[in-house]
């Protein structure tokens, strides 16, 4: 099944369910920011996405430039920034079965339905 982490306030990841709406797919929203994935879980999506979990950051949110910009943290470091502050997470995130994209753009997101 096809699983869109989502933030309804975010006009992308809005534009974004509405293409997972559209391929006519069963699908799950996950709205990361009141069930925030596990550092278990981040660290799939990562494998997934292959890539690293600096990648997976919103470096132009308040949080981040506040309390982690400019340091060096480990993966496991950035991975726990994000589940302690999932505004973090870049979004939306769709996975399907094994592959996954970050819908930015949210044209993206068609490659892999």
């Amino acid at each position: 099944m096809i699983k869109i982490y989502h933030n309804p306030r975010c006009s992308k990841s809005r534009q974004g369910l509405a293409i997972v709406e559209d391929s006519g797919k069963e699908f799950e929203v996950i709205k990361y920011l009141d069930n925030v994935p596990t550092e278990e879980e981040l660290k799939a999506i990562l494998k997934l996405l292959n890539i690293p979990a600096i990648d997976l950051v919103r470096k132009n949110e308040p949080i981040w430039k506040e309390k982690f910009k400019g340091k060096e943290l480990s993966e496991n470091e950035v991975i726990k920034a994000l589940t302690e502050h999932p505004k973090l997470i870049e979004r939306p995130i769709v996975i399907n079965n094994s592959k996954a994209v970050i819908g930015r753009p949210p044209s993206d997101i068609s490659t892999i339905l």
